[in-house]
């Protein structure tokens, strides 16, 4: 029994109650997970039959560990197994990646499909939730998904993916509307029979809609009005590994085909368009001094764009979470970012800040808020405040408030009515940010935190600070 691990510190996460096989518990930064008896035997099969170690040897599968001793402390149910993950940084949501995510997530499902059948194995699901990124990798997180593959069974999540993976993708290839607001108003994905009505007439003939859309269609009225159950006649028709194989190498084929619609990205060259050189380099050196030689547990850059100074904060080790509400320059970072070596430690996330992912689901706790996911300790906001209050209208004291109740430290940048961007967001706006301005904004700092530096950039419109919760 280890000493330092009490049941009253673990802390049951609210996303995995649904599985009937276990559920996940936290305990400070350690992530178990309790098999129940039932599920036992199955999850010593799938550890001693090669495809796990398989799987994490190739980088697919968290690292996991067991760890009986802990039973006990965990109350858990005589004959339960206890195993250690390996902790993702921070944990995200399909509604907040962008495509080139959202397929990369649903590639690593179908390739992990793939080498699961060779073993004789199957996926039992095939939810984005059981994908998380470490970095811009993203990595399988449930080892109770996997299930001996029995005679005649069919792919019981071959539905599921359909409706939170492939649909959302094609939504936005064909459609050229964006999936992340339709996968955070459903969590259970896009319904067959409303997905098929946007296709109409030649429309059907585009890959894979026929297939995996109008005919999903059909079968859910089928199952809708059958008196009998159509899954065991599914299963009584004899599917073969073969027939399921080929289907999830069709898939592969058909999502690896699919791309975003050509997006003019809004702050494509924000830093290059709006600073000097000089500028910008003063700005890249102050950032670099106020992290050099420090090591922060989490890193938010908020409104990153092209992610310049996630970049500076992860030179130093930290874990960065890279957020921007333009889906075109967080598919690029989280482009450039895979084709490096770098971004092993920048996650980058679609996310509009003026109204960031709530807590949601069942409970309002299954999926659970930004803030909720942990807190940053220091907050990159570097030309963002201007955008924040005058096209949202966030009052300038309600956001440092907000930056106040979230980090301990800051870095931020203001940027006054004078600067060309600022009178652009005011052109067809009523100018009634009386309290915008500078002296205001440094008195809303003062209040929450200390102000350990400032730096006017060059041409008098832009200034930074690096503050401290006093």
């Amino acid at each position: 029994m280890q000493p330092d691990l009490l049941a009253a510190d673990f802390q049951r996460d609210r996303g995995s109650f649904r599985d009937p096989d276990g559920y996940i518990v936290r305990r400070g930064e350690r992530i178990f997970r309790v098999i129940l008896p039932a599920a036992v035997e199955r999850w010593r099969q799938f550890a001693s039959s090669g495809l796990a170690a398989e799987l994490q040897s190739a980088g697919l599968l968290v690292p996991t560990c067991e760890v009986d001793s802990l039973v006990p402390d965990l109350q858990a149910p005589a004959g339960s197994v206890v195993l250690e993950h390996e902790r993702i940084p921070f944990l995200s949501y399909p509604y907040e990646w962008t495509f080139a995510m959202l397929r990369d997530a649903a590639l690593l499902q179908l390739e992990i499909m793939e080498r699961a059948l060779r073993h004789g194995w199957i996926l039992k699901d095939a939810t984005p939730y059981n994908v998380q990124f470490r970095g811009v990798t993203p990595l399988f997180i449930d080892v109770l998904s996997f299930a001996p593959l029995q005679p005649g069974e069919i792919w019981a999540g071959y539905n599921q993916f359909c409706r939170m993976m492939l649909y959302p993708l094609m939504l936005e290839a064909y459609k050229q509307i964006p999936f992340q607001p339709w996968l955070r108003s459903e969590l259970e994905g896009i319904d067959p029979l409303i997905f098929s009505r946007l296709f109409r007439g030649l429309q059907h003939r585009r890959p894979g809609v026929l297939t995996h859309v109008t005919a999903q269609a059909y079968l859910q009225r089928k199952f809708a009005s059958a008196d009998h159950s159509v899954r065991r006649e599914i299963r009584s028709a004899g599917m073969t590994p073969q027939m399921i194989a080929r289907n999830v190498q069709n898939l592969r084929n058909l999502v690896t085909g699919l791309h975003p619609p050509r997006q003019k990205t809004t702050w494509s060259d924000y830093s290059r368009s709006h600073y000097t050189d000089d500028a910008l380099a003063r700005k890249e050196a102050f950032v670099g001094e106020c992290v050099a030689g420090r090591q922060f547990k989490l890193v938010w850059d908020l409104g990153c764009n092209d992610g310049r100074f996630s970049r500076i904060a992860a030179a130093s080790g930290n874990t960065v979470v890279a957020m921007d509400s333009d889906a075109g320059a967080i598919d690029r970072l989280y482009g450039e970012l895979r084709k490096a070596s770098g971004g092993a430690n920048i996650l980058p996330l679609l996310m509009n800040v003026a109204n960031p992912s709530p807590a949601q689901g069942w409970a309002g706790s299954e999926r659970v808020s930004l803030t909720e996911r942990g807190k940053p300790v220091l907050i990159l906001a570097l030309a963002l405040v201007h955008h924040l209050v005058i096209s949202a209208n966030v009052p300038p004291a309600a956001l440092v408030e907000w930056l106040a109740e979230t980090t301990r430290e800051l870095v931020i940048e203001f940027v006054s009515k004078e600067d060309a961007m600022v009178r652009r967001l005011l052109l067809n706006k009523d100018d009634t940010y009386a309290d915008y301005n500078r002296e205001a904004f440094e008195q809303y700092l003062a209040r929450w935190f200390r102000i350990e530096r400032r730096a006017e950039l060059p041409g008098g419109t832009r200034v930074l600070y690096h503050a401290v919760r006093g």
